[in-house]
């Protein structure tokens, strides 16, 4: 029975992207708990301000001072006021009229980088190749592929049908020469940006017969896609659609179709797994609705099954084992024994050879169910993105592409560049509040980094089960290459933790150890020379914003200076109000408000509400975006306001808020778009931190 399983699990990445474009709501001890309850002006220039040589302020316009509007909110009989609630209609003409004033003080306070900005510019697009494409991937009669035209910030999707026994995949040294006058364009994002001013391509989608292209786009920023947990017989789609499983809170299914049988992975809870950790289960096509379902494959302790992909005569799983990504191919059908469930090593699986220093392990677009090929993009914070192809059937693999990086690549066709003689990659072990080891990846150039003397930033995330992103980023050399450190704290509550409860042990009730290993990883890198002492900025997108907004609260005097991209800062109001669009999904994560225990907790380390009175903050950038349907535009908007009034008057100064008045969470995401934007945000960390060169 030929099945279509009508469902987009959202891990299918367009190979453009993966190459092109890196973008994914991401004191000592914390306060007693108190509720935000006076709105008192606390507005006063601290005797202990550490910002003893601040820089440069716009000289002819103070911070923007938002109006406030009383408003009590009540939760468990408990009361408080609110009085930036008005912001969250963003039809306001005065909020509108906030946006354009703190734009335009952030204009004038950057107004002195212009050309420091034009510099990093100028550095980051010079390591572009000017046309960049990505390697053709066959798929029945056709070459599909992907390429950036010179000057053009976004991709083209083409194909043309292919030579045959040109061994085409073997050598493929310059992508351009298999373009030729039969080359059919599928798709332009620069037209469709061209038309609407801004594009997001969510899903792209080549029919089986390649006869039509199916893709989802947001012109707005707004993200308005809609997913449907069914699927239909593709051979009877009279029959209608069948419900895989009646809906269960923290429980996913995904399914694939092989022969007449649904592997399922799932992590429905089950007394002998560790941790509701992913396992492999199956049944026949018709008791897919039975849910008496077979399990064959189940993870050892301490390591997770986290995705999957089933080919004709190979299934591929993705796999984590201490903190390590690791990918194998099974042979299929798996002989399974009816009456024990097995481990992957009883299975005779086939482990892909990595380099030594990966860190991030993506798949590529594999459309072919009858291929025994399976292509990769490997990448790590010293070596540039790389995609391999592992042929599962002889079980080797050839290198197919390396991305380019101007003035460092090599000629080398047949060996993995990596970057290491110049940059160093370290993975240290941190001691968190509690005992727990939390991994630090640590980045820093071996010629101009100085121990003890350096600028450092520490990204972060800890949210949802993601695996910080670590992989190759170019435009990162423009801060190695002036001595700066960069480092990645892969704190609980995201993924990449010792064990398969990583997630779990900073999410919900235990969302605080998230925030108190962020803290730690930062204390790290001073105490041991990395970063000298009042020079460790800090940045977060989205739930990543919150986690950096929190240490924040918990340990102002760590950070020089934060960038907080879109960030969900405002944790109770907004989970407090369920007809926001991610609200109930983030009950899992955050926890219910509504839940007077949950409550309890989330007022203790919602940023918005612990806002600490008189207290020096960081220098801040604080970015939003108007369209954005994930994290309200006002969230970051409240914060700076409430940072403004409550905080240090001098430090508050040197907060500035930045909103894209036209994109969504994402922000543009054009090649040349995505330089400028980093090339604004280390200007920013360059003027705060008073290394202004």
């Amino acid at each position: 029975m030929n099945l279509m399983v009508i469902a987009d699990l959202a891990r299918t990445i367009s190979m453009a992207s993966l190459i092109f474009l890196r973008s994914i709501r991401k004191t000592n001890k914390l306060l007693p708990f108190t509720y935000p309850i006076s709105n008192i002006n606390t507005y006063f220039l601290s005797s202990l301000c550490h910002q003893t040589d601040p820089p440069p302020l716009p000289s002819s316009q103070p911070p923007p001072v938002a109006k406030k509007v009383p408003f009590k909110v009540s939760a468990h009989g408990v009361s408080w006021e609110d009085s930036y609630h008005w912001m969250s209609n963003t039809n306001d003409p005065d909020f509108l009229k906030h946006l354009h004033h703190e734009n335009a003080y952030s204009e004038a306070f950057m107004a002195d980088t212009r050309n420091l900005q034009q510099n990093l510019f100028s550095e980051m697009i010079s390591r572009l190749p000017g046309q960049i494409s990505t390697p053709p991937e066959r798929w029945g009669p056709w070459l599909y592929y992907q390429y950036i035209p010179e000057e053009k910030e976004y991709p083209i999707l083409c194909r043309k049908l292919a030579i045959e026994n040109t061994n085409w995949v073997k050598r493929v040294i310059n992508y351009t020469t298999i373009r030729s006058s039969n080359e059919q364009i599928l798709l332009d994002w620069n037209e469709i940006a061209k038309e609407h001013g801004y594009v997001h391509v969510g899903t792209c989608r080549v029919s089986p017969d390649h006869n039509f292209l199916a893709y989802t786009i947001d012109v707005t920023g707004e993200e308005h896609f809609l997913l449907q947990v069914y699927i239909i017989d593709a051979n009877n789609p009279q029959d209608g659609l069948q419900k895989v499983h009646t809906r269960v809170s923290g429980v996913q299914f995904f399914l694939e179709h092989h022969k007449g049988f649904f592997y399922i992975l799932t992590n429905a809870s089950q007394k002998e797994l560790f941790d509701t950790n992913y396992y492999l289960a199956r049944c026949h096509v018709k008791d897919i609705h039975l849910a008496n379902w077979q399990k064959i494959i189940i993870p050892s302790k301490g390591s997770g099954i986290q995705d999957m992909d089933i080919f004709d005569e190979h299934i591929v799983l993705y796999l984590n084992k201490k903190d390590s990504p690791v990918i194998c191919s099974i042979k299929m059908p798996i002989q399974s024994n009816d009456e024990k469930e097995m481990g992957i090593d009883d299975l005779d699986p086939w482990y892909f050879p990595f380099p030594s220093n990966s860190c991030s392990v993506l798949p590529g677009s594999n459309h072919d169910f009858m291929n025994s090929v399976y292509r990769v993009v490997l990448s790590s914070p010293v070596m540039p993105d790389l995609i391999v192809d592992y042929d599962m059937s002889r079980r080797t693999f050839s290198i197919v592409h390396q991305e380019k990086v101007l003035g460092i690549s090599s000629n080398e066709e047949h060996e993995w560049l990596n970057v290491s003689e110049t940059y160093c990659c370290e993975r240290k072990e941190v001691i968190s509040h509690d005992g727990t080891i939390i991994p630090l990846t640590i980045l820093y150039s071996h010629k101009a980094h100085k121990r003890g003397e350096s600028c450092g930033i520490l990204h972060g995330y800890g949210s949802y089960g993601e695996v910080l992103d670590k992989s190759w980023c170019s435009e990162r050399l423009s801060l190695l290459d002036r001595g700066w450190v960069v480092a990645f704290a892969d704190v609980r509550g995201g993924g990449g933790g010792d064990d398969v409860s990583w997630h779990k042990r900073g999410s919900g009730m235990n969302k605080l150890n998230s925030i108190y290993d962020f803290v730690s990883c930062g204390e790290y890198l001073i105490k041991e020379g990395y970063v000298c002492k009042n020079q460790l900025g800090a940045i977060g997108h989205s739930a990543g914003g919150f986690l950096v907004a929190a240490a924040i609260n918990m340990n102002p005097e760590l950070f020089r200076a934060a960038i907080l991209k879109v960030p969900f800062v405002d944790v109770c109001n907004t989970l407090l109000d369920p007809s926001l669009p991610l609200t109930l999904l983030d009950y899992e994560e955050f926890g219910n408000p509504q839940k007077e225990l949950d409550f309890n907790l989330i007022m203790k380390y919602s940023p918005y509400d612990n806002i600490r009175r008189g207290v020096c903050y960081p220098s801040m950038l604080v970015t939003s975006s108007f369209h954005d349907s994930r994290v309200g535009v006002w969230e970051g908007v409240k914060y700076v306001s409430r940072v403004r009034e409550r905080t240090c008057a001098n430090c508050s100064r040197l907060v500035i808020l930045k909103t894209n008045m036209s994109g969504g969470h994402f922000g543009e995401g054009g090649r040349f778009g995505h330089c400028e934007e980093m090339a604004y945000d280390y200007a920013f960390l360059m003027k705060v931190m008073g290394q202004f060169s």
